[in-house]
C-alpha cells in the first residue's frame, strides 16, 4: 500500500491529537504532560508526513513508499539540535524555548513509535 501522507492515519492522529491538546487538555489541566511533552511526542508523526509530501510534490521523493529510516532520524536529529540546543540560547527565541533533555526523549519515542507503526501498517499484504 502506498504511504497515504496527509491521509496517513497516524498523522490524522497526531493532527487531532494537537488541537484537543490545545483547546481542550490545557484548558482542563495546569500543567505536566499535556503542557511539557505531549505535542513533543507527536512532533515527528505529524511533521514527517508534511515533509514527505511536499517533497513528493517538489519531486524530490521519487516513490510513495511509507517514511525510511532516514526520513525519521535526519528530522529527529535536526528537531532536536535546533529545538533543544540552539534556539533556546538564542536572543530572539530564549523566550519561547526551553532546552529540556526530556523533549528529546519524547521526540525519540514518537518516532520510534511512528516507525513500528508504519512498517505494520504498510507491510506488504501476504497472500
Amino acid at each position: 500500500m502506498p504511504f497515504l501522507y496527509l491521509r496517513d492515519p497516524l498523522f490524522v492522529l497526531c493532527l487531532a491529537t494537537y488541537f484537543v491538546n490545545r483547546f481542550v487538555l490545557k484548558k482542563i489541566w495546569d500543567g505536566g504532560f499535556v503542557h511539557e511533552h505531549l505535542n513533543d511526542l507527536i512532533c515527528i508523526p505529524f511533521w514527517v508526513p508534511i515533509m514527505l509530501f511536499c517533497q513528493r510534490r517538489l519531486g524530490l521523493r521519487s516513490g510513495d513508499e511509507s517514511p525510511r529510516a532516514g526520513e525519521l532520524v535526519i528530522p529527529l536529529l535536526i528537531w532536536s539540535w535546533l529545538f533543544e540546543i540552539i534556539l533556546p540560547h538564542t536572543e530572539f527565541m530564549a523566550g519561547h524555548c526551553v532546552a529540556d533533555y526530556l523533549d528529546i526523549v519524547y521526540y525519540a519515542l514518537g518516532t520510534l513509535v511512528a516507525a513500528l507503526f508504519w512498517r505494520w501498517w504498510y507491510a506488504p499484504q501476504k497472500a
